[in-house]
């Protein structure tokens, strides 16, 4: 039984979309605050007859230094924020036969996983769900609800948390952890230059890019106009396409993690069990909100849109179809008895 990319080259991927996803909010941000400075500098200079009075690029300096602080805090903090809004209890001394089978799960698991052990943490919360977070192995954490513990058996507790110690293993609690926090200093700073501009902030711009200019000014201000409606246009889909791309790269990781915690435990089929049980209870995890979506193993927004397959489903759901996660463990459960000589005759 194989899941795919090995994990060396699973990390090795994860660390090339932290890169990209660094570097695009690198660039997103110099656009957003450079981009703006640029944009009046032309204005300025089509209408200016002297010296262009507009030299300080303010917008810059502001939004990178806002972004990199809102970042540097979401980073260092995402985790605890996370675990903290959904009201997360650690299990520092478990007391019901239920919590301290989930500690000696997670310990198995770590050891599984040539990893140490993750912090465990209980949501209270009949729906069943469970998620990773942490910026690595030594900060990670594994938070399962009281509804998941309620109806699962030991073997697939031990599917559950198997998956989620995949996540960490493979890094994928690191890019999740970052991807959340960029999309999130991305929402709330085009949310703020929008109220800005619409307080009254762009009036001064308004008053630079319209009116009359000097004489030969007339193309430096038909410039300064086109990158300015660029950089609104950029401002409004910034968020949109920000977390478009979120979601795309939780898809993609939730396969990889059913596939690696399968290799952990040699049961894939405990894990199609434990998802069958999950799919079934279709009253979403109010505990977890929408900040938080993107972790778990499954949606706790309860969306329609998770349950399809296409191309609205690729744009807009945070996980994969169930239905077909749960088609590919069995698939694999079929092989794993096959290569053994249990499979079932046909």
């Amino acid at each position: 039984m194989t899941a795919g990319p090995n994990l060396f080259e699973q990390q090795a991927r994860n660390r090339r979309l932290t890169v990209a996803w660094l570097a695009l909010f690198i660039l997103f941000f110099a656009w957003l605050g450079f981009g703006g400075d640029f944009a009046l500098y032309l204005a300025a200079a089509a209408h200016s007859e002297g010296p262009v009075p507009y030299r300080f690029p303010l917008i810059g300096v502001v939004v990178t230094a806002v972004a990199a602080v809102v970042a540097w805090v979401s980073w260092r903090k995402g985790p605890q924020q996370v675990l903290w809004s959904t009201g997360a209890r650690e299990l520092t001394a478990p007391q019901t036969l239920q919590e301290k089978q989930l500690v000696d799960v997670v310990e198995e698991m770590a050891i599984a996983a040539g990893l140490p052990k993750p912090r465990v943490y209980v949501i209270d919360d009949p729906d069943p769900n469970a998620f990773a977070t942490g910026r690595d192995a030594a900060s990670a954490c594994i938070a399962v609800t009281t509804g998941l513990l309620a109806i699962v058996s030991r073997e697939e507790l031990q599917a559950v948390v198997a998956h989620e110690m995949a996540h960490v293993r493979n890094l994928d609690v690191r890019l999740m952890t970052l991807i959340a926090a960029l999309v999130g200093v991305i929402v709330v700073l085009s949310n703020g230059m929008g109220r800005f501009l619409g307080m009254g902030g762009g009036r001064g711009a308004g008053g630079l890019l319209g009116g009359r200019g000097k004489k030969g000014g007339e193309g430096l201000g038909l410039a300064a106009l086109v990158v300015f409606v660029l950089w609104i246009i950029t401002l409004v889909l910034a968020p949109i396409i920000s977390q478009i791309m979120a979601m795309a790269v939780s898809r993609d990781r939730e396969y990889l993690a059913d596939a690696t915690g399968s290799e952990l435990t040699r049961n894939p089929g405990a894990l199609a069990s434990a998802l069958e049980k999950i799919e079934t209870h279709e009253a979403p995890t109010t505990s977890i909100k929408a900040g938080a979506a993107h972790l778990c193993i499954a949606d706790p927004l309860g969306k329609d849109v998770n349950l399809k397959d296409g191309r609205l489903a690729d744009l807009l759901a945070t996980h994969p179809p169930m239905a077909k996660r749960i088609v590919r463990l069995k698939g694999m459960a079929f092989q794993q008895l096959k290569a053994a000589g249990q499979a079932p005759s046909s």
